[in-house]
């Protein structure tokens, strides 16, 4: 454990170095000596502070991950500003509110087109509308339905004649592992293609790897060109229909990517076919009207089929989410949604136990 701890400190302050020196926060030279330490230290110390609170946790006094709880609380916080945040933009058709509630109530009592108010508030490009939060309420249901997908083996204990059970196989099997996977993959693709575009821009290798441009709201830099942007989602309709390639390849690429993250992930965290059969050895368990040397090839066939089939339809919940323009992107209600809802497998597995206090 120690060792893990120090681990994750060298990379909290590693990530944080590299952020600051490739000018993430701006450039070296405007920014100054001292305020570039400043911030290696806040991250640092945030880094620190999440590593601390997540030991906590694992510790016994609380439930599950901190690092997943924060991730969720984090995700959840975004969704919540940006429907009702009272931060005002200035849009060039006058002054507007930032949350898409706020903004709906706004422009309808303020302008007399109630109509074109109701419209703009709906379908605004420059800032969150009402359409994509409801986008993010419809993929939370529908991801939600899906959790409930599940395929129970009927099991029959050797030493206890007449005792059956169930071993359930879910849809999602990997649960959220293979969206954080890729976007580990993504965030740290666009991580090195920003810091070598802003030192070698003429180089070519560099450009096919990704070219950026600043965004024109929110000062953030965007893949234009390159391999960064074709595994960047499309933002909307329109841009699916200007640039189709650009859609099948990142469509193409998170189906991919999530199946092979899923079935690779089996393999090394303990949960593939082989070591669940031991598993169900040492419990002297065996499937109902099967023989004992049967147990890896029925496992054999669900297990792989549902990492890879649950990994890409993970894949495809965050396409559609991206597609509909949900709030806070696919992934990230994606991560909220799976990891709320194994809070409430929790709580609930705990309750049955008798140990929660309400």
């Amino acid at each position: 454990e120690g060792a893990q701890k120090l681990f994750g400190m060298l990379i909290t302050i590693g990530e944080a170095v590299a952020y600051v020196m490739s000018g993430m926060y701006g450039d070296l030279r405007e920014v100054g000596a001292g305020n570039a330490i400043l911030i290696i230290a806040q991250l640092f110390f945030a880094g620190v502070i999440v590593i601390l609170l997540d030991e906590l946790l694992q510790k016994g006094y609380g439930l599950g991950s901190g690092i997943s709880l924060f991730i969720a609380t984090n995700i959840c916080e975004t969704i919540v500003w940006k429907a009702f945040s009272f931060i005002t933009l200035n849009t060039g058709r006058g002054v507007e509110f930032e949350g898409a509630v706020i903004a709906l109530f706004h422009l309808f009592f303020s302008r007399s087109d109630k109509f074109g108010a109701i419209k703009e508030a709906f379908y605004r490009q420059n800032a969150p509308n009402i359409t994509s939060l409801l986008a993010t309420l419809l993929v939370f249901f529908v991801v939600i339905f899906f959790q409930g997908f599940r395929v129970d083996l009927p099991v029959k204990y050797q030493k206890i004649r007449g005792q059956m059970g169930n071993y359930p196989i879910k849809l999602f099997y990997t649960s959220n592992i293979p969206i954080i996977l890729q976007t580990a993959l993504v965030s740290n693709l666009y991580f090195f293609s920003q810091l070598l575009y802003r030192r070698f821009k003429s180089n070519m290798l560099v450009n096919l790897l990704g070219q950026w441009q600043e965004a024109d709201y929110g000062g953030q830099s965007v893949p234009v060109g390159g391999l960064a942007y074709y595994m960047s989602p499309p933002t909307s309709f329109s841009d699916i229909w200007e640039d189709p390639i650009h859609a099948l390849f990142y469509v193409a690429f998170v189906l991919l990517s999530c199946a092979l993250f899923s079935k690779t992930w089996i393999e090394v965290s303990g949960s593939s076919s082989r070591d669940v059969a031991k598993q169900l050895r040492d419990q002297q368990m065996m499937f109902k009207g099967h023989r004992e040397q049967s147990l890896l090839h029925i496992l054999d066939m669900y297990i792989p089929t549902a990492a890879a089939f649950g990994g890409m339809c993970i894949g495809m919940l965050t396409i559609v989410a991206d597609f509909l323009g949900a709030i806070g992107s696919g992934t990230g209600i994606l991560l909220a949604v799976t990891i709320i809802y194994q809070y409430f497998e929790m709580v609930y597995k705990e309750k049955e136990q008798g140990n929660m206090l309400f």
